[in-house]
């Protein structure tokens, strides 16, 4: 059977889904019995294409490779342009939205408001933005859950490493009383360059340069996108309601060459700690700087890599590792909640 998918934005992430899905179409047919079919995309700047009975991947990724935008995808009968994203997910027809946009952290739009229409519809949304699931996630799951529909977003925390779908799954059974974690890459390459003999400002041009990091670094630097993360591992995960605001936050940017020495003679290392711990039927959540012992499980992750520790009652503490972010690792993440479109996340 056909699944349908929509695509609304098609910067990296989605492109890198599409080259996927190209790349991976005989295995998804033969080994899952996936038949998924692109058929729309609509981006803000590259242009936007319908054809009910599926787009071609390959000319897609040609001119998109060639010219930087949909425009000059061949004509071919009952193909439709120039549809805006509200249009593309109410008229055509597509069983789930694949919602990666350039979303505003701060506000979680338009990616909250693609998903309360997408819901509306009755179609699914599967996104890796992690802004809609840390500021609105209740009420989209409430909606989501009312309308029937699936709700996925494995990407918004390691990208394509499972650090929702592992606990969830693998973990099941657990009480899971505290996650602790690397989940900012550009922080942690900065940290083990720092480590190496370069200051803040040159490990930071470095990440930079490398496109670790953003022109404006903010986000990465000062926890901001850490402290999302955590905020949505404690949501998801341990099912308490966490608010952005209740998360105690502090960044790396006053950390000096003699901070790290200082570690270093300690025997300890620095990580960029996001953590949440679950006490007397509260979570108490933090993120920042931290001087670890070099046993513990999380001071060996080294470079742009993320991990993550959950504190089970049975198994004990779990540590999951992983790249958090990538065009091909990101786009596994839709793909893998799109394998599983029919099942819901609930709390473990």
């Amino acid at each position: 059977m056909t699944h349908r998918v929509a695509i609304l934005g098609f910067g990296v992430v989605g492109q890198g889904f599409a080259e996927v899905i190209l790349q991976k179409k005989d295995l998804l047919q033969e080994k899952y019995g996936k038949d998924i079919s692109i058929v729309a995309i609509s981006d803000l700047f590259k242009g936007a294409l319908y054809h009910p009975d599926g787009l071609s991947i390959e000319d897609v990724v040609k001119v998109i490779n060639e010219t930087g935008s949909l425009h000059a995808y061949p004509e071919q009968p009952g193909l439709i342009r120039g549809l805006n994203s509200f249009e593309t997910i109410e008229k055509t027809n597509a069983d789930t939205i694949i919602e990666v946009t350039f979303t505003d952290v701060l506000t979680g739009q338009p990616a909250i408001d693609h998903c309360k229409f997408a819901f509306e519809n009755q179609k699914n949304v599967i996104m890796s933005n992690k802004g809609p699931v840390a500021l609105a996630y209740e009420e989209l799951q409430i909606l989501a859950k009312k309308q029937g529909v699936f709700w996925g977003f494995e990407g918004s925390v390691m990208s394509g490493t499972p650090a929702l779908r592992m606990p969830m799954t693998s973990l099941a059974g657990n009480e899971i009383s505290a996650i602790k974690g690397i989940l900012n890459g550009t922080t942690n390459y900065m940290l083990t360059r720092m480590e190496e003999g370069l200051s803040y400002d040159e490990s930071l041009k470095e990440a930079q340069q490398l496109g670790y990091a953003e022109a404006d670094p903010t986000s990465d630097v000062e926890g901001f996108d850490a402290l999302y993360k955590i905020v949505i591992l404690a949501n998801v995960i341990m099912g308490y309601p966490l608010k952005t605001e209740e998360v105690k936050r502090r960044g790396i940017s006053h950390l000096t060459e003699a901070d790290i020495e200082l570690a270093n003679v300690e025997g300890k290392r620095w990580k960029l700690i996001a953590q949440v711990k679950q006490e007397g039927g509260k979570c108490y959540a933090s993120v920042g700087p931290e001087m670890i012992s070099l046993k513990d499980s999380l001071a060996g992750v080294s470079g742009a890599t993320n991990a993550i520790t959950y504190e089970c009652d049975l198994i004990g503490p779990v540590t999951l590792q992983g790249a958090g972010a990538g065009k091909v690792e990101t786009a596994f993440s839709i793909l893998i909640d799109l394998l599983n479109v029919e099942q819901v996340y609930q709390k473990v």
